[in-house]
């Protein structure tokens, strides 16, 4: 008897390799992002959160810009193929995705940081604080 979770059959391998691959060109993960601020970062790392959530707890090197906010004048500081990466609170959270859309109609190139600041804790990094 099949499960819930066979009775849909699994995609063949040539369109999960297809739908998986396509995954790295919309998102990174917690692990890259710390490993490249780590070195020369090539990417504008963007907490999408309000200023309090920042101020409480950032990924250090980010820059605060809630996606509200994302307009083209903020941005005129970075070349036009400036790589964005946007992240919020995190999994349960939809600020990231917000501000790559918004980023993306701006015809700027984005990433988001999957598991935003949820994911960072859970691999071990520290936040960052205002003041502090």
């Amino acid at each position: 008897m099949a499960s819930n979770v066979t009775t849909i059959p699994a995609a063949p391998s040539d369109e999960a390799l297809a739908h998986f691959a396509a995954e790295f060109t919309f998102e990174t993960d917690c692990w890259d992002v710390h490993d490249a601020l780590s070195k020369e970062a090539d990417f504008v790392l963007l907490d999408v959160r309000g200023p309090e959530l920042f101020a409480k707890g950032h990924v250090p090197g980010a820059i605060n810009l809630p996606h509200g906010k994302i307009i083209r004048s903020k941005l005129k500081g970075w070349p036009e193929d400036t790589l964005f990466v946007t992240y919020c609170a995190g999994p349960h959270c939809n600020g990231a995705a917000r501000g790559a859309v918004r980023l993306a109609e701006l015809g700027r190139p984005v990433k988001i940081m999957a598991g935003g600041v949820t994911g960072w804790l859970d691999e071990g990094f520290e936040l960052a604080t205002v003041g502090g």
